[in-house]
């Protein structure tokens, strides 16, 4: 694993209790960050800390927060500012499928809830951490949209509809924050094998991996690794940009 520099750095990762979060959690200790974890799940916040206790020492906070309540992400804002002296990195991972159906299908609170988790708490993270970035004069924000919100994925329109917005926020905050010193950028992942996987139909998940021409499913390590970099110093003049990491689906 190359080691990226992110020493005397503090990353929020939310969703960080697992998945795609945990694996970037996991890489930013590696590289020398402090990391505060915000996820909903505090029973799984627990479980992180405690395997991620021994490579992190003091630099890692655990918070629960629900990220689609202004107070509640204005408060986990808080914390950790307090906890790390500020947040130079923001990666907003949080996500959730909501299931598969026809659009027709779908009930209305099923598909406000995904935008709500998966653009809206997007939103308030960013509203609530870019200020604290603004007074250094330095941030790197990375957020974690999907090939879905480029290609829009059938049986999907809510989480498609969704990451699609996540991209059209990345880039007009980018611009926003073009000469600030902050970057603003996402990836687009293919699917990958994580618990994200109980909310979706065998069928679904079937159709995403005939889609991949490297006929396999993304690992967490490598979408971590992309992440590091994006948060990173070395990543000076690239923003409002969209990073592939599809294993070949993406034709743009």
């Amino acid at each position: 694993m190359n080691r990226i520099d992110l020493a005397g750095r503090t990353a929020v990762i939310t969703g960080g209790a697992r998945g795609i979060g945990y694996a970037s959690a996991e890489r930013m200790l590696a590289s020398g960050a402090a990391v505060a974890l915000w996820d909903i799940d505090a029973a799984r916040l627990d479980e992180a800390a405690s395997a991620l206790g021994a490579k992190a020492g003091a630099g890692l906070s655990v918070h629960t927060v629900e990220l689609t309540d202004e107070a509640s992400v204005a408060a986990a804002t808080e914390a950790t500012r307090a906890r790390h002296g500020g947040i130079d990195i923001l990666v907003n991972n949080a996500g959730i499928t909501g299931g598969n159906g026809k659009l027709w299908e779908l009930a209305p609170d099923t598909w406000r809830r995904v935008v709500d988790v998966n653009l809206i708490g997007p939103y308030l993270t960013c509203r609530a951490i870019v200020p604290l970035m603004l007074a250094k004069g330095y941030g790197r924000i990375v957020n974690i949209a999907s090939i879905a919100g480029k290609e829009g994925n059938p049986n999907a329109s809510h989480y498609s509809a969704s990451k699609a917005g996540l991209i059209g926020l990345t880039k007009s905050l980018a611009k926003e924050l073009a000469t600030a010193g902050i970057l603003v950028n996402c990836i687009t992942p293919a699917a990958a094998k994580t618990e994200i996987f109980d909310q979706m139909s065998q069928q679904h998940i079937d159709f995403m991996l005939s889609k991949i021409p490297m006929n396999r499913f993304l690992a967490v390590e490598e979408a971590a690794a992309m992440i590091a970099w994006l948060a990173s110093e070395d990543c000076a003049f690239s923003t409002g940009a969209v990073f592939d990491i599809s294993g070949g689906r993406a034709v743009y």
